[in-house]
């Protein structure tokens, strides 16, 4: 397996990456031995020790991320067994796709992410962030799925069975939407 760690406002020591390398060894159980794992470890202003784990491969995307007041090694702890909790409560739905060897890694892109440099004196709302990703067709049972697995409250995907873009969100009431351009 392999991880990729990368730090924001901190320096990686030989420990730190020591642990994550153990860490996520652990988790072959579930993936395959050559998928890729990325961590990124963060340290904001206010001390708080965040970590977000990825691993990408065809089709889905899973990620975790927890944050801590001050210790880095709970994060990542807690970061792992999030992505463990994920792979246990959606492996029915991920069940045909890990025995398939899903878990190589696709040509996603990952932390394709630039941000804009921009002045505060403007008062309108701005574009502060860009992000690229590749667009697979899927099946609206599928978006929800990979939208549930991100932890996101809306998932831009192509229709497998219109072939057009959509938009896939989480209503106020807990149900999905489903967003479809007119010709």
């Amino acid at each position: 397996m392999k991880t990729t760690i990368t730090a924001k406002n901190m320096i990686v020591s030989p420990g730190i990456s020591n642990r994550v390398l153990k860490k996520t060894s652990k988790m072959e159980r579930y993936l395959n031995p050559n998928t890729e794992i990325f961590v990124r470890l963060t340290r904001e202003k206010n001390n708080r020790r965040t970590c977000e784990i990825t691993v990408p491969f065809e089709g889905v995307v899973l990620r975790a991320e927890a944050t801590n007041d001050d210790n880095l090694y709970v994060s990542i702890d807690q970061a792992l067994a999030k992505l463990e909790r994920q792979i246990h409560k959606h492996r029915t739905r991920l069940g045909k796709r890990l025995r398939e060897d899903a878990f190589v890694p696709g040509d996603l892109e990952y932390d394709a992410d630039t941000a804009e440099t921009l002045s505060q004196a403007d008062e309108e709302r701005k574009v502060v962030r860009h992000k690229t990703f590749p667009v697979r067709p899927m099946s609206v049972e599928d978006a929800s799925l990979q939208m549930e697995l991100l932890g996101h409250s809306f998932f831009v995907f192509v229709n497998i069975e219109t072939d057009r873009t959509n938009v896939l969100y989480l209503r106020k009431d807990g149900n999905l939407g489903l967003m479809e351009p007119e010709a």
